[in-house]
């Protein structure tokens, strides 16, 4: 299915583009950020706040770091500041790459069992589907970021997977 080269790959994706947006973020003024833009966590300030929630929610199951400390529905408002908001999301990517690169094939075939408040249940799944759904959520949401930031005149890189290794 997936291998440890390929969580570390994504781990390394997720640095760059995460760079990507937040230098591209940077551009516009803080109202510009916060603007409701029509997506699902309606800014791009909160698109990235419940990015970084959820990236802190997968890492407490498969790492044991804290979990956060807001519910997912206020998720899009965890972090009001930006250059704070910068550092997590900064914190959390090294936390990803660090953790991707010491996984052990064995924890990758095993499963993940976690309580979800999604369903109000304890869940067990097989870790390479969680761990392809962890970047899968990433890619999904920094895709909405990617076209919030385009449409207001800020300028991200290409989101090429290929040339990752050029850039990470």
């Amino acid at each position: 299915m997936i291998d440890t080269a390929y969580v570390a790959t994504m781990a390394r994706y997720n640095r760059w583009q995460n760079r990507s947006l937040y230098g591209a973020a940077d551009t516009l003024t803080d109202e510009a950020r916060r603007q409701d833009r029509g997506a699902f966590f309606g800014s791009i300030h909160g698109t990235f706040c419940h990015l970084l929630w959820a990236d802190r929610m997968w890492l407490s199951r498969f790492a044991g770091t804290p979990k956060p400390t807001v519910p997912n529905r206020e998720s899009s408002r965890m972090i009001e500041d930006w250059e704070e908001l910068k550092v997590a999301r900064h914190d959390v990517d090294e936390t990803i790459r660090g953790w991707a690169e010491d996984l052990s094939p064995e924890w990758l075939s095993g499963n993940v069992t976690w309580f979800s408040g999604l369903t109000g249940s304890e869940m067990t799944m097989p870790a390479p589907i969680l761990v392809m759904h962890f970047f899968n959520h990433q890619t999904h949401h920094r895709g909405q970021a990617h076209a919030m930031l385009t449409a207001a005149g800020a300028k991200p890189d290409d989101t090429d997977l290929m040339l990752v290794e050029l850039k990470a």
